[in-house]
């Protein structure tokens, strides 16, 4: 079945219920597009169309449920309305510019000239005012008016009834962090992967799954640190960027959608592995996290007790073998170099790294992951760099030397100038250089 309309559309006004269909996105834009046009105000058309796409779109992919688009000309503009059944409120995320999602209330911030949120009984509308005529044109700049922040208990005010209470223990943040965006670039390709298939189940499993993402997200404390490299170092490590205990009360009809976000990751890795979903290399954590997660709300939904987060087990990799090839040409004699790969996996070291850290060969690194040389209190971090720098692009400690302490056999530590730098090989597969320059 299509998206419905309402029968009121006039000059000065337009109702449409929209059904949870891609279609729906399209009719919603040419709504607000021939309302601006009979009315005479094709200068509000662009911006008008590119937000209420954005919003449309957060509420089908988001939400799952009929919207309801107003739109509203009057003297000095435009008012648009856009209503859907979840009650999570859209939240400021911190993603980066190249990210795929969370762009929707920097663009409103910066396109529209008065935006907020309303609370409904069942649900929520998310609305914004365009203005014209010129500097002087009047606006109330009430931005983000009750709209959610990003792990502040209490955004879902007004559902403690009915829910399960589902305490985590020992939560680390900056992985939640990577884990979340990851989660949710994988489920948006995993949704456009099965719209030609079914849409309207697609789109439902595309919801429920950010549905418990953002259960999580309202109560789960959310840890920034600096992107200057010397504050990043001080700031990134254990137990700063844990949380101890972290209650999330999680209503009753989303416990069933972290079983649906359990089962699409997992749906969504397998269709990666032969290249029919689009998605950066993995990490074990980041994984291993999120099945603790939807692990914790499905046992303590009946009556178990909380199981702290524990780091899976490092272990060696039997598929990589150690390649001489891709050292760089013309090395300098004592350079201490490591090469990894893109799922972080050591694929090359210098004689020299093995020396500094304690191996008597350096077949004895190769095959093991990054973190085998990285002191335990550093590793969250950078299992959630890495992450991020797969995903995005983010590259605060790239191509400038960063003191770093590294991880010996032995457990000891050796403090190191650190300088990554990105790298080819001659198949053209990306590399990362690590060159370990010993701090006297």
């Amino acid at each position: 079945m299509g998206p419905t309309s309402g029968t009121a559309e006039h000059l000065d006004e337009a109702h449409l219920r929209l059904a949870p269909q891609p279609l729906s996105v399209a009719r919603a834009r040419s709504a607000v597009r021939g309302l601006l046009e009979r009315g005479g105000r094709a200068d509000l058309v662009e911006t008008a169309v590119l937000l209420v796409s954005e919003l449309v779109t957060n509420a089908l992919l988001h939400a799952g449920t009929h919207i309801d688009l107003t739109a509203r000309l009057g003297a000095d503009g435009v008012r648009v309305e856009v209503g859907d059944g979840s009650a999570h409120l859209p939240s400021r995320r911190r993603y980066a510019a190249t990210a795929g999602t969370g762009r929707g209330l920097m663009m409103l911030d910066s396109m529209a000239a008065d935006w907020g949120v309303d609370r409904r009984y069942h649900g929520k509308v998310v609305w914004f005012e365009l203005v014209g005529g010129g500097d002087d044109a009047p606006t109330t700049m009430r931005r983000s008016r009750d709209v959610g922040s990003p792990g502040a208990a209490g955004t879902g005010a007004g559902r403690a009834r009915g829910t399960v209470r589902v305490e985590l223990r020992n939560v680390p943040l900056l992985l939640h962090v990577a884990w979340q965006e990851h989660a949710e670039a994988l489920l948006r390709e995993y949704l456009l992967a099965g719209l030609d298939e079914d849409s309207d189940r697609s789109i439902q499993v595309h919801a429920d799954a950010t549905e418990a993402i953002a259960v999580l997200e309202e109560h789960v404390p959310r840890s920034i640190v600096a992107m200057e490299p010397e504050q990043l170092m001080r700031d990134a490590v254990e137990p700063n960027v844990s949380a101890a205990r972290v209650e999330v009360p999680v209503p009753h009809a989303s416990l069933s959608h972290f079983e649906t976000l359990d089962r699409a990751i997992e749906s969504a890795l397998d269709l990666a592995e032969v290249g029919l979903v689009m998605s950066p290399a993995t990490q074990p954590e980041v994984q291993a996290f999120r099945r603790w997660l939807c692990g914790q709300v499905r046992e303590q939904a009946v009556g178990g007790a909380p199981e702290p987060w524990a780091v899976p087990a490092e272990g060696r990799l039997p598929d990589v073998q150690g390649r001489r090839d891709v050292l760089p040409a013309g090395l300098g004699p004592g350079t201490a170099l490591v090469v990894a790969d893109q799922s972080s996996s050591i694929v090359a070291v210098t004689a020299e790294t093995a020396e500094l850290l304690g191996y008597a060969d350096p077949a004895e690194l190769v095959g093991r992951r990054i973190v085998t040389i990285i002191p335990e209190r550093y590793r969250q971090a950078h299992v959630a760099g890495f992450t991020m720098y797969l995903l995005v692009g983010r590259r605060p400690l790239l191509d400038q030397v960063v003191r770093v302490p590294a991880l010996r056999k032995d457990g000891s530590e050796v403090t190191v100038g650190l300088l990554v730098r990105e790298h080819q090989d001659a198949q053209g597969e990306a590399l990362l250089l690590a060159e370990l320059q010993p701090v006297r």
